[in-house]
């Protein structure tokens, strides 16, 4: 599997990242199957977080083989200062490693949210608390939203966060306002040398029955957006986003079944501009976040 440098860290990652996400409510032979199936394929970078069920958990029952392997990253949701350190260390727990490469400040998407993980004695000092310590080796930033890359850009500009973990898809890059603020946030993680992730690559739409901000029933997918299950759209969709050379790489969805279609597809890609015809071809692509459920 192609592997790309992570920005300044300089860690060579797997353009695809395992997505935690896909672990929060498997059994742990389910979880191993996909790990080591993730591990085959040359998946070399883990991304969880705390809000990921039981993600880190499924994790750290493997972590004695797989922490010398991979590039191992969390997440915390918490925006205010102690909150975000026990749940630091509840997630180091869960993993039972004393120490992650990456923790990202979670689900960031506008700028009230980011007002409040940066504010005096918020989220993010106790990030960068944590890196001083030892118990993370670098601070990074996600979030989802129309306004997740204009956010982003704002946080770059406050903090030299070391990553950035925002929306892409061709969906989403045919809207002018949307475009402007990529590439705007493409410029400055240049600038910075900031490793840029995407996420939300296999997204078709929201769920027809989803309500913003309401528990999702229950669908055929564990993921919180309708994803493409098709492989040639998958194909599509993963030749589409790496052929953006600034995108280190993109976190796999988040149910264990998608995982073998985003490996296939990473080995064998299209040319982008056939990908992209093809994908904006399909009937109800939408933005995934129409309707963001609870």
């Amino acid at each position: 599997m192609e592997t790309r440098r992570l920005g300044r860290l300089g860690h060579q990652s797997s353009v695809l990242i395992y997505g935690g996400a896909a672990l929060g409510a498997v059994t742990q032979d389910v979880a191993d199957r996909s790990i080591d199936e993730a591990l085959a394929a040359g998946v070399n970078h883990f991304d969880a977080a705390a809000s990921y069920g039981e993600a880190e958990l499924r994790l750290g029952a493997r972590m004695d083989d797989l922490r010398g392997r991979v590039f191992l990253a969390t997440k915390t949701g918490d925006r205010e200062g102690p909150a975000a350190r026990r749940s630091i260390e509840a997630s180091l727990e869960r993993l039972r490693t004393d120490r992650v490469d990456l923790l990202q400040l979670h689900a960031i998407g506008d700028l009230a949210e980011l007002d409040r993980a940066t504010a005096p004695g918020g989220a993010l000092e106790a990030a960068v608390a944590a890196q001083e310590e030892g118990l993370v080796g670098a601070v990074g930033i996600t979030g989802h939203g129309p306004d997740a890359a204009a956010t982003h850009l704002e946080a770059l500009r406050r903090y030299p966060f070391a990553t950035v973990l925002t929306p892409l898809n061709p969906v989403l890059w045919r809207e002018a306002s949307f475009r402007s603020a990529w590439d705007a946030l493409v410029a400055e993680v240049r600038r910075q040398d900031v490793g840029l992730m995407t996420i939300k690559t296999v997204s078709r739409r929201s769920w027809p029955d989803a309500v913003t901000g309401e528990p999702l029933d229950p669908q055929p997918f564990a993921t919180w957006y309708e994803p493409m299950s098709d492989p040639a759209q998958i194909r599509a969709a993963v030749s589409w986003a790496l052929a953006h050379e600034e995108v280190t790489g993109i976190p796999t969805p988040g149910d264990v079944r998608l995982l073998g279609d985003l490996v296939a597809a990473e080995a064998d890609r299209q040319d982008p501009a056939e990908a992209e015809a093809q994908l904006l071809g399909l009937e109800h692509y939408s933005t995934p976040f129409a309707a963001m459920p609870a």
